[in-house]
């Protein structure tokens, strides 16, 4: 089987594209596979170490505030629409799976033009502008959460399928965190602002982790890559406080924690209820749609999360939420049985069938 897979910009969208090329992986050996990203963003640096064949489009998300940039961007969509054509024309895929991020646009515009089978996953609760949009060519639109099939009326075909993000946190390796610096015995709370990062989160933070040695947790904090330098300069934190701009399987230390403190990606999201890691979430109040919010209230409603937003941050009111949660034990695994009963670990294999049964 011949697939072509696109998704950009954030870990949100490219890990879930990586969980789905590794099923179809996993299910047919001789699968041949292309990945369409962006020319600047991550997924140029995840993808092409996972020995998968990658094509870049140079092509950029609307802001507008850089009027000359968008309209360069209208020559760059058409461009990068063309050399879809020509890729497609060439590869000849048997379907075409877009996994989020405006680089997807000009890909499933190219293989509808074709008519070559198509699917577009979303992950989110309040889906993206440019998957809304495709819904109307895509041959097959997949839900993470039941409530975002409402979004997609004129879709020809909405199915539940939850997030494969999940799958690929199941296998990954569990991380000895005493190989980080903590103490297997002491309880481990992980922050993380994104993949990315976050610059007003980890304004929010510095108090907090200056007075962390008041607790009894151990705390895991992580930057993102462009913020550390700055974070960490002429800074003294707790000695119960490690600080790293980044982890590559982040998801491993996870598997030893206790608590995760983050975004409300629905990347992350997807790997906490697969490892049934309790969370608070502090939703980005600065994304599209405020989709983060809706994550997390889709959650904070069945019991499964808890919700707090950036605006009613502090240092205090996190640290006893944190104690509330950790040293509660009743609270904790009620916490933790409803995040199981959330929680969808057969996502890629649904995809997977779904995808042949559109393909047939």
């Amino acid at each position: 089987m011949k697939i072509i897979v696109s998704a950009g910009g954030t870990g949100g969208h490219i890990y879930p594209a990586l969980a789905i090329i590794e099923k179809f992986k996993e299910k047919d050996k001789n699968l041949e596979v292309i990945y369409i990203g962006t020319h600047n963003r991550m997924e140029k640096d995840i993808v092409p170490k996972q020995n998968i064949k990658y094509e870049q489009l140079e092509i950029y998300g609307f802001s507008k505030k850089l009027i000359g940039r968008d309209i360069k961007n209208l020559f760059l969509i058409r461009k990068a629409y063309k050399k879809c054509l020509r890729i497609m024309k060439k590869f000849k895929p048997d379907v075409v799976i877009g996994v989020g991020g405006y680089v997807t646009y000009p890909v499933i515009k190219a293989a509808n033009k074709l008519k070559i089978k198509t699917f577009i996953h979303e992950q989110n609760s309040i889906p993206g502008k440019s998957n809304v949009v495709l819904s109307r060519l895509a041959s097959l639109v997949g839900v993470s959460f039941e409530g975002s099939k409402k979004y997609f009326r004129q879709a020809k075909k909405v199915v539940y399928t939850g997030n494969p993000s999940g799958n690929r946190a199941l296998k990954a390796t569990k991380v000895n965190i005493k190989e980080l610096g903590f103490n297997p015995k002491e309880k481990l709370v992980i922050v993380v602002a994104g993949s990315l990062g976050s610059a007003t989160l980890n304004a929010k933070f510095k108090d907090f982790l200056k007075v962390a040695e008041e607790v009894k947790f151990q705390v895991l904090y992580i930057t993102g890559n462009s913020h550390y330098d700055e974070f960490v300069k002429d800074e003294k934190f707790s000695k119960n406080v490690i600080v790293k701009p980044y982890l590559d399987n982040l998801v491993g230390v996870m598997k030893s924690a206790d608590l995760l403190i983050s975004r409300a990606g629905a990347g992350i999201i997807t790997e906490a209820l697969a490892l049934e890691l309790p969370a608070i979430y502090i939703p980005s109040p600065f994304v599209a749609g405020n989709h983060q919010y809706y994550n997390a209230l889709e959650l904070k409603k069945k019991n499964a999360a808890y919700l707090l937003e950036e605006k009613d941050f502090n240092g205090k009111l996190l640290i006893a939420l944190i104690n509330n949660i950790l040293y509660d034990k009743e609270k904790y695994y009620e916490l933790k049985h409803n995040i199981k009963k959330m929680s969808v670990i057969n996502s890629a294999d649904t995809i997977y069938n779904e995808i042949k049964d559109l393909v047939k």
